[in-house]
């Protein structure tokens, strides 16, 4: 990639966060909207059991996110010898034409389908977006270039989320969604015109990005993710009812859960970004340490409106703040396959998403409340914790057994990989 000056430099950086920005938005307003989503796709069974059509309609969260983890694989390790910013722009397309069938298409079964396509270019597009930032960014700021991408996933949750939430309450759930492919389609002119040239990695192929999958690491690492941030979503997923229901506000202050959320996110991926560059180690444990404090929080203090504001604002700043750590350790971790390593951590990430929604929901349906899915959020965000744990002490392991190598055998030179492969 050609040297650029700092404005360039800026200026690239944005039109991939604007991404970010599209890509936050459209994954996360089906959740600010679900009642609505309910109520139009699913109106028979929504006005029998409301609770039901709402846990019905979270499964569009779910195929958004299944989308993710079958299409970020299988795009990143795929296109790998393609230059990047031509498959940036190929996954912008697909973004743009998926949001718009959700917007127009007429039922329920077919919005379904089209939220699933709609994924698939979402954890590719992140983890291409990342490993240009990160050569933009330059030597030791890896993870604050992981993190600049993923702000705009964040400011999304600020600005984007809340904004088309209370258009899509006002002007119907379609007109949300065709506000989103508009934001994809701008971003593909952003890109088109601000990211450099970027040639894929050298070397790089299909077999090699697959070998990441040889690395028992590489799979803990995405349990790690799938299982921890799926806390998260548990939550989050049903967020409209949460306040609705436990706190007892009325549909128009969602939005301003939703900004009040989203600053939080903003917060906590600056700062992950930080720790990530300065103690990949401590970063982990520290941000699960505290997602599962802040679902506590909003478990025990959400029948309150300080409460919720508060929990909200916590749960938004820990679980972004453990991303970019995320991120950077399976990046480590997978070896020269950094392509799809990138991409897996939103496989992962949107794992969780899926899994949070799906056990949210039945604890929901199941008639335990609207506050049960926090505690289903904490029991899989202590999982991700102790997964954590596993990693790093299987690492101690393996970097004890080749030092002892070492020590016996001082003339077989460096061993260079301290990841065990199968």
């Amino acid at each position: 990639m050609t040297t650029l000056t700092p404005a360039r430099k800026t200026a690239a950086l944005l039109a991939l966060a604007l991404g970010g920005f599209a890509i936050g938005t459209t994954e996360f307003v089906a959740m600010g909207l679900l009642p609505n989503l309910a109520s139009s796709l699913l109106h028979h069974q929504y006005v029998v059991d409301p609770e039901a059509g709402i846990a019905h309609a979270g499964w569009l969260v779910s195929a958004y996110a299944l989308g993710v983890v079958v299409g970020a694989p299988t795009i990143a390790a795929a296109a790998a010898r393609f230059p990047r910013k031509q498959l940036l722009l190929g996954l912008l397309v697909g973004f743009t034409l998926a949001t718009v069938a959700s917007a127009v298409l007429p039922s329920f079964g077919l919005v379904l389908a089209a939220r699933f396509v709609a994924g698939l270019p979402h954890g590719a597009y992140f983890g291409i977006a990342s490993l240009v930032a990160a050569e933009i960014m330059g030597p030791g700021s890896r993870g604050k270039g992981v993190s600049m991408v993923l702000g705009g996933l964040t400011i999304a949750n600020v600005v984007g989320v809340p904004l088309v939430t209370f258009i899509g309450q006002h002007a119907g759930w379609r007109a949300a969604y065709l506000i989103v492919a508009a934001l994809f389609a701008l971003t593909f002119v952003a890109v088109a015109t601000l990211v450099p040239f970027h040639p894929a990695e050298p070397g790089a192929s299909f077999r090699r990005e697959l070998r990441a999958f040889r690395v028992p690491q590489v799979w803990i690492m995405m349990a790690c993710g799938a299982i921890g941030f799926g806390g998260f979503f548990a939550v989050y997923s049903y967020i409209s009812p949460l306040v609705q229901h436990v706190t007892h506000l009325p549909v128009s202050f969602v939005p301003f859960v939703l900004v009040t959320v989203g600053v939080g996110m903003t917060v906590g991926n600056i700062a992950g970004g930080h720790f990530a560059d300065v103690d990949l180690r401590r970063a982990m444990y520290v941000g699960f340490a505290a997602l599962i404090a802040a679902l506590l929080l909003v478990t025990l203090t959400a029948a309150t409106v300080v409460g919720l504001f508060v929990g909200m604002f916590a749960l938004g700043a820990t679980s972004s703040m453990i991303s970019p750590s995320v991120q950077s350790r399976l990046m480590d971790v997978a070896g020269e396959s950094k392509g799809i390593a990138a991409a897996l951590n939103h496989s992962a990430f949107n794992i969780g998403n899926s899994l949070g929604a799906l056990l949210g929901g039945s604890a929901i349906a199941a008639g335990w409340g609207y506050a049960a899915p926090g505690w289903i959020g904490i029991v899989l965000a202590l999982l991700g914790l102790g997964i954590i744990t596993i990693s790093f002490s299987m690492e101690r392991r393996t970097n004890r057994r080749t030092a002892l190598v070492r020590d016996q055998h001082p003339r077989t030179g460096p061993i260079t990989s301290p990841v065990p492969t199968v």
